[in-house]
């Protein structure tokens, strides 16, 4: 299995260089295939500015392997071209935007299988806001109130971005709805990753981490470690 990385927002730029220069680092250093997904920027017509955004920000960490795919829709998903570069990808970043827009793109493509593939075989697989969304077993829909099924990558969680700025809005509304599941709050600048012993979440950036889990709330600041298992406690 490889790793996952969840980013609240405001992803490039700021304090955002310690966990993306981790992600390279787990990736397997700076010249790795790493390829950006823009599709959630569609919509607004934002994915190629977006994409090439992405693209200085890990050239500027060092990297020398750094695409932006022209992954922007259904069609673009199921195409067999772009499903193989992100096959051969070891960082697979997909960016924030319109959650349900992405979600329609990704869920069931070609794409996503071969995501799926190369995170089994050690990939590392980083979304921001709602590219940190759809890895979730659940995602919010504020514009109707909805909860909705996610990509399922991280089971039992439904990650609330820009937790500091509107995020945290969500978190009382969803706590009676998704009593099951592990609510995870990152703010902007913020990141959270699985690669501490036995999966441990750690974080990394700017701000905190709230987590909230069978009726109880905890916060993770930059440099802790924290499960997502109910009754454990941060390191």
């Amino acid at each position: 299995m490889g790793y996952v990385v969840m980013e609240g927002g405001a992803e490039f730029g700021g304090m955002m260089f310690e966990p993306d220069l981790r992600a390279m680092q787990l990736a397997g250093g700076s010249d790795v295939p790493i390829r950006i997904i823009p599709a959630a920027a569609a919509p607004n017509g934002d994915d190629k500015g977006a994409g090439q955004n992405g693209v200085r920000w890990f050239q500027s960490l060092g990297a020398t392997d750094v695409v932006s795919l022209p992954l922007v829709d259904r069609t673009s998903a199921d195409d067999p071209a772009i499903a193989d570069a992100l096959r051969k990808a070891r960082l697979i970043f997909i960016l924030g935007g319109h959650t349900h827009y992405l979600i329609q793109t990704l869920s069931d493509s070609k794409s996503w299988l071969c995501i799926q593939a190369a995170y089994n075989e050690g990939a590392v697989i980083a979304g921001s806001s709602a590219g940190a969304m759809v890895l979730c077993e659940y995602y919010y829909r504020p514009t109707n109130d909805y909860v909705a099924k996610g990509l399922g990558l991280v089971s039992g969680a439904c990650v609330l971005p820009h937790y500091n700025t509107f995020g945290k809005n969500w978190a009382p509304r969803l706590a009676g709805r998704l009593m099951e599941a592990v609510l995870i709050g990152i703010d902007e600048e913020t990141a959270m990753i699985n690669d501490g012993p036995r999966g441990i979440w750690r974080v990394f950036g700017k701000g905190m981490v709230t987590v909230y889990r069978s009726g109880e709330c905890i916060s993770c600041r930059s440099g802790r470690q924290f499960d997502l298992l109910p009754g454990s406690s941060p390191a």
